[in-house]
């Protein structure tokens, strides 16, 4: 069950004016997200658009502990977008790259119980992100968990200057 009546209102809903309310719009969004086939589906459309935009490679950022807190296995939230980046570069000549990220609102221990559930999968994973609301969570936050991921030779990344000050950028 999503709060809105028509495509229309999810639309309207869709006019915001910070960071926060965006969020609060698509984690309510993500609760549609189900099975293997919606995270196929969903990332499949994505790529018809870039396609249609004439992109050739992609970097997608995907949240797993939004999924997994919901009860979502992490495999299928991985293995639904997997399978469509592949179609994708069979079909649509996309090249791409999987950066699974942490949510900062969220506590570096939930951080590294989402790089704990990915270690399996390493092999599909090229780097590491940070998203999510930033105000008073710096990304200092996760230098623990971020360190450990470039141990396991992952890329890192985070999202930093939308509503936070400099440093979280620097």
């Amino acid at each position: 069950a999503i709060p809105f009546a028509s495509v229309e209102a999810v639309r309207a809903a869709y006019s915001f004016s910070n960071l926060q309310d965006f969020l609060d719009i698509y984690y309510q969004g993500m609760a549609v997200l189900q099975t293997e086939q919606d995270f196929h589906d969903l990332t499949w459309a994505y790529l018809e658009r870039a396609h249609a935009d004439a992109v050739r490679h992609v970097e997608i950022f995907f949240d797993p502990h939004g999924h997994t807190e919901r009860g979502v296995a992490f495999e299928t939230v991985l293995n639904g977008i997997e399978s469509a980046l592949r179609q994708g570069e069979a079909r649509l000549g996309i090249t791409w790259r999987l950066i699974m990220c942490f949510l900062r609102h969220l506590s570096e221990a939930e951080a590294e119980a989402t790089l704990d559930q990915a270690m399996h999968h390493l092999d599909r994973i090229h780097g590491v992100g940070l998203d999510s609301s930033e105000l008073g969570h710096p990304p200092s936050k996760f230098a623990r968990v971020f360190a450990r991921a470039r141990e396991h030779g992952l890329h890192v990344t985070a999202h930093a200057g939308e509503e936070g000050p400099p440093e979280y950028v620097r």
